[in-house]
């Protein structure tokens, strides 16, 4: 009996492995943290959301039940939550497939907690109708205006390659308020295999640079690489950095479609799955990876240990 409440402990608690946290989540996609009243928030794929409520990372995590309202016209593919907190209410990017238009899509949802429940608040997809779009992202640019970051999924475009785009949003996040601008190609690095642009992550730098985390595949896997604009803006002229913040060459498996979060001590991190797909017995789970700011980009941070 002793033995078998030790396990039970174990699994309900997070591993830590030369800084990164490996968490006791047997497989959960895409995973967004909220940090918010001592409180950690996990939401990922399936529309799924768990609560670590003693304040430290390491801490046991509880799923939750029913967080999101389902629309009838959302059949399948919960794609990616994520939970940005916005003029005081909590509001969820997410994906789904469309019954209406046979399209995936970015919608977005409204709650008064972390907890939800979270109802659209949009019109179905606010991303084009007539086109698979997957992965938004809210950005506010230093003028205050919402933007919806998004990505062109590569099953829908002419040539088979992804893109990521970016249109300004209406100030209730209800709609796009104008037309989708290309910021650029999932073949852009020179790292890049595939056609992939998955997971764009906002993050601007103490100096004022705009920063892109996104997600595509290189010889070792699924991975993380860094877009950046040159003028600081969202409109700017994006390049890549050759150097990536995450790829199964750096790690002990592949990872990604990852954010970045503070915790209540302060420490950044990037969160990420890993593996992409299952390994063994390991399918994709939840990693914390700690990272800082340095030089205008972001790199690995295991210098405590």
């Amino acid at each position: 009996m002793r033995k078998k409440q030790l396990l039970s402990c174990f699994r309900r608690h997070a591993k830590v492995n030369a800084g990164i946290i490996t968490t006791p989540i047997k497989r959960l996609r895409d995973p967004c943290i909220v940090p918010e009243n001592g409180i950690y928030y996990m939401y990922g794929t399936g529309w799924v959301c768990y609560k670590n409520s003693s304040g430290s990372l390491t801490g046991p995590w509880k799923k939750l039940g029913v967080v999101v309202s389902v629309p009838n016209d959302a059949i399948n593919n919960h794609w990616a939550p994520e939970v940005h907190k916005y003029n005081g209410a909590y509001y969820m990017f997410t994906t789904y497939m469309s019954k209406k238009s046979g399209k995936r899509g970015c919608s977005v949802f409204r709650s008064e907690k972390p907890e939800g429940p979270f109802v659209e608040i949009s019109d179905g997809h606010v991303t084009p109708k007539n086109q698979h779009a997957i992965d938004g992202t809210l950005f506010i640019d230093e003028e205050g205006q919402p933007w919806m970051v998004f990505v062109r999924e590569w099953v829908g475009t002419e040539d088979g390659i992804g893109r990521m785009v970016a249109a300004k949003m209406s100030p209730d996040l209800t709609k796009l308020i104008t037309e989708p601008i290309e910021l650029f190609r999932a073949d852009d690095p020179v790292w890049a295999k595939r056609g992939i642009t998955d997971g764009p992550w906002m993050y601007r730098c103490v100096g004022g640079e705009l920063l892109m985390i996104w997600s595509n595949f290189d010889d070792y896997g699924y991975c993380v690489g860094i877009a950046r604009s040159d003028n600081g803006k969202i409109d700017g002229k994006w390049t890549q950095d050759e150097k990536q913040l995450y790829s199964g060459s750096m790690g002990e498996l592949e990872g990604g479609h990852g954010m970045v979060f503070t915790s209540f001590e302060g420490q950044k991190y990037f969160s990420f799955h890993s593996p992409n797909q299952k390994v063994g017995k390991r399918k994709e789970t939840p990693v914390f990876l700690p990272i800082r700011e340095e030089n205008a980009t972001l790199v690995w941070d295991l210098s405590n240990e």
